[in-house]
């Protein structure tokens, strides 16, 4: 008997959509949240996974200020590009939106008067630094300065990325504009800040309970705590945003840190707004059974693992995350990722020539779930060739052509209650079972090495028999080593969806004629037919590939 089924919320953290996505963005976000969110969906729960595009964060201003365009103009040619590019990755998104929507921007302010009331919230004076050439106070990621650690120059006014720590401007030393390279003054400003000293013992409690937290979120988070939480400013001297909803206050905006990540808050509610079940978003939020996975990379940590719990916290009948699934970073040939020198692989020029499946494969690989990694073109060739195409799609396309050639399209006889049969009945769902517990334990890249440890097996397994040499002697003994290899291929077909839902699904109209979203084996059954197979992947040739992205090796 089934389990009754799981509200599983998956939350992916919301890029700034100031330049298309690049391969960094989607590393340690987008495809462990699919991977995530796929499986619990196989395995019957409800999932809602939701996300969306950050419109409003400074990036975004500065990119509109330097085009002579607006801010939503950018942002929402962004967000196009964005929502684009995660279709062909076949992230399955039950709502991907953005924070300009009237319905987030109703939830942040209706929040906002809640803590208020609750007096979670306080007027004080704050300096801030204000540009003279420019006159205008500069918000947090238009400074930059030493971090007080000492082991970064160029700390933003929001936070480190070295050490990670969160900071306010008058934290660094030596600040300047990023705009002008000026130093700015520091000047009075009236501010609403979250009274975060008040929840720190909460928040303490509520860390601590989480046994089965990657070690790096958990001892980052609770370093924070132990420092002492300081209170912080929730709104800033902004134009673009959302508005603060009281009196006197129409000159300033709801700071971005602040509003995004009440985002998977909005969009879960946005998810069910127009069902004939609006409220079913309070199953996943308000009941205590539910669970919930945020998806982030490692500088999201203190605002969803101890500012949105604070937030949670004080509004009181929200669930608190589950886990902060939080990865390190995606580097690209040995350095970060980088807009502004334009050292990245775009994701929508990827696209344009590779497949989506090869990417997530490869960047599943190499996840970066402890440690930093590292894309390199050869590396993705490699991993295309020596792994997709010679292990797992050499197995399957063997197999099936065999078969399909000597056994008049149909699959060859076996028989079901041999030892031998039984033995690979039982390898199989053993396969199946650790490659969900991996994937359940949010440990992806053990999940995809069980999976091709399947694939080679069947290799072996295959060569071992020799099916090609027995068809001669005896078809019949051919015929029961390709049948039972393809409930090896059955069960590859199951646990390979969350992964190269692309592969699977083409592979399993294949064998099925129909995609069947199970995460079971099928036994095949003998005499069925089935359809001419198609290699599943295709051969990259290194030399062409890199010679087509010598422009991403340049800076």
């Amino acid at each position: 008997m089934k389990n009754k089924p799981k509200n599983i919320l998956v939350c992916v953290a919301w890029p700034y959509v100031n330049g298309p996505p690049h391969l960094g963005h989607i590393a340690g976000m987008s495809i462990p949240a699919d991977i995530f969110a796929r499986y619990n969906r196989l395995i019957g729960n409800n999932v809602a996974m939701v996300s969306g595009s950050d419109m409003h964060g400074t990036p975004v201003t500065l990119l509109a200020n330097d085009l002579g365009v607006t801010p939503e103009e950018i942002s929402k040619k962004y967000h196009d590009i964005w929502s684009k590019s995660l279709k062909e990755m076949n992230f399955q998104y039950d709502l991907y939106t953005h924070t300009h929507t009237e319905n987030h921007m109703k939830i942040v302010k209706d929040i906002f008067q809640i803590l208020l009331e609750k007096k979670l919230l306080e007027i004080r004076e704050q300096l801030m630094p204000f540009s003279v050439t420019e006159n205008i106070f500069l918000s947090d990621r238009l400074v930059e300065g030493e971090c007080p650690n000492g082991d970064n120059d160029k700390a933003r006014g929001d936070q480190c990325d070295v050490c990670g720590r969160t900071l306010d401007p008058t934290d660094l030393g030596n600040i300047r504009s990023k705009r002008d390279g000026s130093i700015p003054e520091f000047r009075k400003t009236s501010h609403f800040f979250l009274r975060l000293s008040k929840l720190e013992n909460e928040i303490r409690d509520w860390l601590q309970s989480k046994k089965d937290w990657r070690q790096n979120v958990k001892n980052q988070s609770l370093s924070f705590i132990n420092e002492g939480l300081k209170d912080r400013a929730i709104t800033r001297d902004l134009s673009w945003g959302v508005d603060i909803p009281v009196d006197g206050w129409e000159e300033k905006k709801i700071y971005v840190w602040f509003e995004a990540v009440l985002g998977y808050l909005s969009a879960t509610v946005e998810l069910f707004k127009n069902t004939k079940n609006p409220e079913m978003w309070k199953e996943f939020w308000e009941d205590e059974n539910s669970e919930s996975y945020y998806f982030q990379g490692k500088d999201n940590i203190p605002f969803h693992a101890i500012i949105l719990p604070a937030i949670l916290l004080g509004v009181e009948n929200k669930n608190l995350p589950t886990e902060v699934v939080a990865n390190e970073y995606l580097n690209f040939s040995g350095k970060e990722f980088s807009k502004s020198r334009n050292w990245a692989v775009w994701l929508p020029d990827f696209l344009e020539k590779y497949s989506a499946d090869s990417l997530r494969y490869y960047l599943t690989s190499i996840m970066p779930e402890t440690s930093d990694s590292d894309f390199t073109w050869e590396g993705y060739v490699s991993s295309n060739n020596n792994e997709l195409v010679a292990n797992l799609g050499n197995f399957i396309h063997r197999i099936l052509t065999m078969s399909h050639k000597n056994f008049d399209g149909k699959i060859p006889k076996f028989e079901s209650e041999s030892e031998s049969t039984k033995e690979i009945i039982e390898r199989c769902n053993n396969a199946i079972k650790e490659v969900g517990t991996s994937i359940s334990k949010r440990r992806f890249r053990e999940a995809l090495n069980n999976l091709m440890a399947l694939s080679k097996f069947g290799n072996q397994f295959l060569d071992k028999n020799e099916p090609w040499k027995k068809m001669k002697e005896n078809k019949n003994e051919a015929g029961e080593i390709l049948g039972q290899s393809i409930i090896i291929i059955n069960a590859i077909s199951c646990i390979l969806e969350p992964f190269l839902p692309e592969s699977s699904q083409k592979l399993q109209k294949i064998l099925f004629g129909e995609t069947i979203n199970e995460w079971e084996l099928i036994l095949p059954k003998p005499g069925t037919p089935f359809e001419k197979p198609m290699p599943l992947f295709e051969k990259l040739d290194e030399e062409v590939v890199l010679e087509e992205n010598r422009n991403s090796l340049d800076e």
